[in-house]
């Protein structure tokens, strides 16, 4: 019981969706112009549904764990282990009741799956465990009925207990699957601003906004649809939708789009494109797409309950038939020796052997920031070839700060200029801005500062004129600076701005995004693993192959737009390479989904979570090591449990069938079910000796 995708019956567990996606039938698209959350909906449903299924295996899992300790108790087998007779008239019948609804309550969603299984001729999971505690019932209410025999309704009652809660905890663990699309939708604002044919403003629901119509969006607010910009001048925060890490200038005839963020200034938008046309919608379009077209992997706890299904229904039935019809043996004898078969095929080892490590990985990994939404593709992390990092907010801490400082002037050290510039700088609210006055260690006073658009800031400080200019400002001036100095910084992608004092070039700053510090180390440990690390960005070329070289990375692929990085992932899967995907943007959601391993970033957006397979919560690069190798050692950990599951049952079941009869070895119902549970308790004790090496 590894992956709940496993159990084929739709009715009984509904498919799991991939990474989000909603159910195909009801996955259609609203009608044209409807806002992008709408397109979600459908994805709504189908959470409720599964809200609904894991409240019902919650439900009957502690019912029937409620009525197992009465049938504990009464059962015969194990009084006569304890060593105790607490028997009363009428004991048997109240213990043959409380099975009686611990096996059509508690084992109803197996029962319902074991017919759909044969309808579908996919006899699994479900088939064996219907089977088992079906064998289980209907012998033991014989032999309270008059048949000779050992009752095994405590091996009922317990098998249906674990198996339910198997269900229920990974069935949970997967709850949030279906969140990504509105995760996604949710980026836009619930209103827009529209401008009146005579000026004034309304607020108006996103949804009654057509093409055409003009909207002003304020400082700091979502621009509400994709538009081009008619009046105003501001710097635009695209980055959680195109991976651009920074902010753009915007000005009159600029094209803005739907779900990024204004800056500074007020602009007024005319709306180009709405609901199904927007960029947004697109994404939503690009994710489902993604998550539908992944193929879902088959379990190998799923293979290994076929076999053990096709072995224990054979077993069983054989074992009949030889002891009536060849051995010509009493009735009770041979039932007797089909039931050992079928206890000692008893699954609760197999149900146990992946779900037992998995939840020792589940804990490790909680502990150490990780949370893992999509076991199947965490199993599969041992297999990786390749680990794609996006730059912004993954590589890099998704902000900018002072990386180089150039001093042109013998008057000023590198303190005293930064100090200047932070002065003049901590009056203005641009993203350059901020990361100027983080970097200095102080700030003076400033009088008659001034903004001016496009160009840059200048104020007066200790009764000198300071500018904070751009490049394009000083080439409009002719003023002269060492450009041998300042031209290999602007190779490396990163941002130059000039100081001026008093009319002159003092020095100038230069400014990328922050790379995190645990970087290069979690590239170094992936190239040790032999995996090849790369990286993908809608960052410009410079930038990508500057961050790259700091960190170590030889793949790069840059400026790839959000509805090309998951194709650019689909290439690599083309050329035979199982590869993750590392990220934390909006941008990133659709190559998550395609992915073999998602994995986001803790600190990005809620949808990049709700779409990846894991989520890093300490937005630690490393950690995408350390999902990799406890994927291994908990595959390896399967792998043994599985293999002792599955092969005690080589020796145990020709014994329990009678085969050394002759010899006067023979096992009875009772002692197969003492070695199943011996398997069971070797199973736990294996699973809990996992470590992370």
């Amino acid at each position: 019981m590894s992956q709940h995708d496993h159990h084929k019956p739709s009715e009984v567990l509904p498919p799991e969706p991939e990474r989000g996606a909603p159910p195909p039938a009801g996955g259609r698209r609203g009608p044209h112009g409807e806002h992008a959350a709408h397109a979600a909906s459908p994805a709504t449903g189908h959470a409720d549904h599964h809200a609904h299924m894991i409240e019902e295996f919650r439900r009957r899992f502690w019912i029937s764990l409620a009525l197992t300790f009465p049938i504990l108790v009464l059962s015969p087998m194990i009084q006569d282990w304890l060593g105790v007779a607490w028997r009363f008239p009428g004991d048997l019948y109240l213990l043959f009741a409380l099975s009686t609804v611990v096996y059509f309550y508690g084992g109803w969603p197996f029962l319902r799956g074991l017919a759909e299984e044969l309808r579908t001729r996919t006899p699994g999971m479900m088939t064996l465990v219907a089977v088992a505690i079906s064998t289980a019932y209907l012998y033991s209410s014989a032999v309270v009925f008059g048949l000779p025999g050992a009752m095994f309704f405590w091996e009922l009652a317990t098998l249906v207990d674990i198996m339910l809660l198997g269900h229920w905890l990974e069935m949970r663990s997967v709850a949030g699957a279906s969140r990504a699309l509105e995760e996604l939708a949710r980026l836009m604002p619930a209103e827009a601003h529209r401008v009146q044919p005579d000026g004034s403003l309304q607020d108006v629901p996103l949804e009654s906004l057509a093409t055409g119509d003009r909207v002003l969006v304020r400082p700091g607010e979502k621009i509400p649809a994709d538009g081009r910009i008619r009046e105003g001048v501001s710097s635009v925060n695209e980055s959680m939708l195109t991976g651009e890490s920074l902010p753009v200038t915007k000005r009159p005839g600029d094209e803005v789009v739907g779900g990024s963020v204004n800056g500074e200034g007020s602009l007024t938008v005319e709306i180009s494109r709405t609901g199904e046309e927007s960029f947004l919608a697109q994404m939503i379009d690009l994710v489902r797409q993604a998550q539908g077209s992944k193929s879902k992997t088959q379990g190998l706890a799923d293979r290994a309950a076929m076999w053990l299904t096709i072995v224990a229904l054979g077993g069983g039935a054989l074992t009949l038939l030889a002891w009536l019809v060849l051995l010509r043996m009493s009735p009770a004898f041979a039932v007797e020796r089909a039931v050992t078969v079928m206890v000692i095929a008893c699954p609760h080892a197999l149900g146990l052997a992946v779900p037992l490590v998995v939840a020792v990985s589940t804990a490790m990994s909680a502990r150490r920031g990780l949370l893992v939404r999509r076991r199947s593709a965490f199993e599969n992390a041992r297999r990786l070839e390749a680990v794609v990092f996006d730059k912004t907010g993954t590589l890099t801490e998704g902000r900018f700060g002072v990386t180089d400082v150039l001093v042109f002037s013998d008057q000023y050290d590198r303190t005293a200029l930064l100090t200047l510039a932070a002065s003049v700088e901590a009056h203005s609210e641009h993203p350059l801005a901020r990361a100027i006055v983080e970097t200095a260690p102080d700030t003076h006073p400033v009088i008659d500062f001034r903004a001016i658009p496009g160009k840059g800031v200048r104020g007066m400080v200790d009764g000198r004129e300071v500018m904070v200019a751009s490049p394009g400002y000083l080439r409009e001036l002719n003023l002269e600076y060492p450009d041998k100095e300042v031209a290999p910084l602007s190779a490396e992608g990163k941002t130059v701005v000039f100081v001026l004092v008093n009319g002159r070039a003092a020095g100038a700053l230069a400014l990328a995004d922050v790379i995190r510090p645990e970087s290069k180390q979690a590239v170094a440990e992936l190239k040790a693993l032999h995996l090849r690390p790369m990286m993908i960005t809608g960052d410009r070329e410079a930038v990508a192959r500057w961050v790259a070289r700091q960190v170590g990375i030889e793949e790069v692929f840059a400026e790839v737009l959000p509805a090309q990085k998951a194709e650019r992932l689909r290439e690599l899967q083309r050329r035979g390479l199982l590869v993750a995907m590392v990220g934390d943007g909006i941008n990133d959601a659709p190559a998550l989904a395609q992915a073999d391993l998602g994995l986001a970033i803790g600190a990005g957006t809620d949808v990049a979570a709700e779409t990846a397979d894991v989520v890093l919560v300490r937005s630690d690069p490393r950690d995408v090591v350390t999902v990799i190798r406890l994927a291994r050692a908990t595959w390896r950990k399967m792998v043994q449990n599985l293999a002792w599951a599955v092969g005690y049952n080589v020796v145990a079941l020709p014994l329990a069938a009678g085969v050394a009869y002759g010899a006067g070895l023979l096992l009875t119902p009772a002692f197969g079910a003492v070695l199943m549970s011996l398997s069971t308790v070797i199973v736990a004790l294996n699973a809990r000796l996992l470590k992370l090496k």
